[in-house]
């Protein structure tokens, strides 16, 4: 949808300055993290008590959960692992 009186919508703009593998690659790392926080919230787990069950930093998961920082897989295992979650392989859905 593009509004001339703004410019270009960010998709239009996202397309323009990322690979479609760059722009897949952020939206996963958006779903992995949002359903950390969502797990972590509905367990009402403090960033703190996430620390302590995981052995990763607050600050870290701070960090994580702003989405300044790309964390590795270990760390992502680590934390998802006292929330009850973990990891699939599952096929890429077809757009």
């Amino acid at each position: 949808m593009n509004n001339s009186a703004i410019g270009q919508s960010w998709e239009e703009v996202e397309r323009e300055l990322f690979t479609p593998e760059e722009i897949a690659e952020s939206q996963l790392r958006v779903e992995v993290i949002g359903e950390i926080i969502k797990a972590r919230q509905e367990q009402g787990i403090t960033q703190k008590q996430l620390e302590e069950l995981s052995g990763v930093k607050q600050p870290v998961i701070a960090r994580m959960e702003r989405g300044t920082v790309s964390p590795q897989l270990e760390t992502i295992l680590k934390v998802l692992a006292p929330l009850g979650k973990t990891l699939a392989v599952v096929p890429i859905r077809p757009k």
